[in-house]
């Protein structure tokens, strides 16, 4: 594959050799992203889990501080008598079985995440495979089922995430965007660093957190110091 010269550059800044602490590992995102729009900060944890067992699998959400930099439409299923509360605490579409019932039609989600009460999870059996191929489908464990409406909206609205390891072992989260104050990104960081460490799964033997990596869109990846 041909590497940009843009690229070649940007990687010509990172020492490949090198473990950088995440204070000097975010300066260095800045300075390589070159994009003209304003690039996601991502961050990458290889894990030594094993995703074929069901006891290591890797699900969880975290409040970041600040945010992730990205306004989230967020669609809530609820019954007909709360379809108020729904929108006045941020929903961007509410709807009961009729939101159902089109979703089903046209097999269309025009939205970022799915919350539900845990009332209505039986009616959205009906679209839980449309949901659940999107990565969609509301879930406890993130936080996206739950009867207090305002709580659980208001708090994906100010940048709670969910996150879960991929086939490889590995996971992935935006922490916000390249724009965003050294202090701010360093601390959504920590933050999320903090939430993977407290879900290790007890069966697992060995190395649980292998290395972790941070780069923009589109930019170089920098191997991040972890304690």
């Amino acid at each position: 594959m041909k590497i940009s010269k843009r690229l070649k550059e940007a990687k010509a800044k990172i020492d490949r050799e090198k473990i950088y602490p995440i204070e000097e590992a975010i300066k260095l995102v800045k300075e390589t992203s070159q994009v003209k729009f304003d690039a996601s900060v991502e961050v990458h944890a290889r894990l030594g889990i094993d995703p074929k067992k069901g006891d290591q699998i890797i699900r969880d959400s975290v409040n970041l501080p600040h945010g992730t930099g990205k306004t989230v439409k967020i669609a809530a299923f609820v019954p007909n008598d709360r379809l108020k509360e729904a929108k006045d605490a941020g929903a961007d579409i509410v709807g009961d079985e009729d939101l159902i019932a089109e979703i089903k039609k046209t097999n269309k989600c025009d939205f970022d995440i799915a919350v539900t009460t845990p009332g209505m999870m039986k009616q959205l059996a009906v679209i839980a495979r449309t949901l659940g191929q999107k990565g969609l489908m509301p879930n406890p464990k993130i936080g996206t089922i739950g009867e207090d409406l305002k709580k659980m909206i208001g708090e994906l609205k100010k940048g709670k995430v969910s996150y879960k390891n991929d086939s490889a072992a590995n996971v992935h989260l935006v922490i916000g965007k390249v724009s965003f104050d050294d202090a701010n990104l360093v601390e959504n960081f920590n933050t999320f660093f903090e939430s993977l460490k407290k879900i290790k799964p007890q069966s697992l033997k060995g190395t649980y957190i292998k290395a972790m990596f941070i780069a923009s869109s589109m930019g170089p990846s920098i191997k991040v110091a972890i304690k």
